[in-house]
């Protein structure tokens, strides 16, 4: 099958297009035809060695993937597919058998690990797959659209819906609106009720944002004071939650930007993964700093279900095809898109 993978840690002339052997579904797991798959951030770390990481020679890149179910190993019995079925793909598998996945958290299971990362990727003809790990396609989403909804869209829901508690009617802001997880928080804010302002440092991001249904956009290289502008657009008030996925240089704002009693969520560590925090400030106005990675089974459920119901289409940045994949990697490390880039694989 083809696939696109790498042999050793670097930066892009690692990744090497080419042949690798079909993989066979062992117990628990389906076999997926991958249809299209979605690039994210993550397959930039990957291949550049995070911390921790030891790498299986060769090591198929990519998490998020749509496609038909092809094959069924032993122990499939209990779930609901159907060989032929059009599925989506939570990339997050963890033990679901341990006191956090009983509880419905599966991604605070010690052993939680996430495809392309960990284990082997979805930039491939096939993948083998835990069967609990695939989702009914949405009708309404395209192969393209369904390949981007799963990593970028069950990190914002969580981070909106679960960590944040977010409510219809608040007020939000997003940081460097463009990226996946970025632009799903937006469509799932509006989807919710609330209202987001959204940073940028394009003048044609935040234009599109506001087409997308964004109250403000903030040019933060044009913009000497960005938590002092958050809370002139709030009247002084400052906004309820703020999703960061940048880390480090957007804490200050962040902490500057938040109301009396706000929450901070935070899933990214772009931009620098060591800040100094103000304890003062955090505590004395009742500030939430919150965590958050993936999601959970029932996120995913959610998720999949919202699509359907409220039409919820991921934006598409390009398509490239699987033999263009290292252009694709090259596009999405130069931070232009707006949106999600996708690979047509079969």
């Amino acid at each position: 099958m083809r696939a696109m993978y790498i042999t050793e840690f670097g930066e892009i002339d690692k990744v090497q297009i080419g042949e690798l052997p079909k993989p066979t579904p062992g117990p628990g797991q389906a076999l997926l035809k991958v249809k299209t798959a979605a690039l994210n951030h993550l397959d930039i770390w990957v291949r550049k060695g995070r911390r921790g990481l030891t790498l299986k020679d060769p090591h198929v890149l990519g998490c998020d993937a749509a496609g038909t179910v092809e094959a069924l190993g032993p122990n499939c019995e209990g779930t609901d597919l159907q060989l032929g079925q059009e599925a989506v793909l939570n990339p997050g598998v963890s033990c679901m058998r341990c006191e956090f996945c009983l509880r419905g958290m599966q991604s605070e299971c010690a052993s939680f690990r996430i495809i392309g990362f960990q284990l082997e990727g979805a930039f491939a003809e096939y993948v083998a797959v835990p069967a609990v790990n695939l989702f009914p396609k949405p009708p309404n989403l395209s192969w393209e659209e369904a390949a981007a909804l799963p990593l970028a869209y069950i990190t914002a829901w969580r981070m909106l819906f679960e960590r944040a508690k977010l409510l219809s009617g608040e007020t939000m802001l997003i940081h460097g609106i463009g990226g996946g997880v970025a632009v799903a928080a937006l469509q799932l804010s509006r989807m919710h009720g609330a209202s987001a302002i959204v940073t940028s440092s394009s003048d044609e991001k935040l234009k599109r944002a506001r087409e997308m249904g964004a109250v403000a956009g903030i040019n933060y290289k044009n913009t000497p004071d960005v938590a002092a502008e958050v809370k002139k657009l709030t009247n002084g008030r400052g906004v309820d939650v703020v999703l960061d996925s940048a880390g480090a240089p957007t804490l200050p704002i962040s902490m500057g930007s938040v109301r009396r009693g706000g929450r901070i969520v935070t899933c990214g560590i772009t931009g620098g993964p060591e800040a100094t925090i103000n304890i003062q400030q955090l505590y004395w106005n009742h500030i939430s700093f919150l965590g958050s990675t993936m999601g959970s089974m029932e996120d995913m459920r959610r998720l999949v279900k919202a699509a359907a119901e409220f039409n919820i289409k991921p934006l598409l940045c390009k398509v490239f095809d699987l033999s263009d994949g290292v252009a694709a990697m090259r596009r999405m490390e130069s931070g232009e898109q707006m949106g999600k880039i996708v690979l047509r694989v079969s």
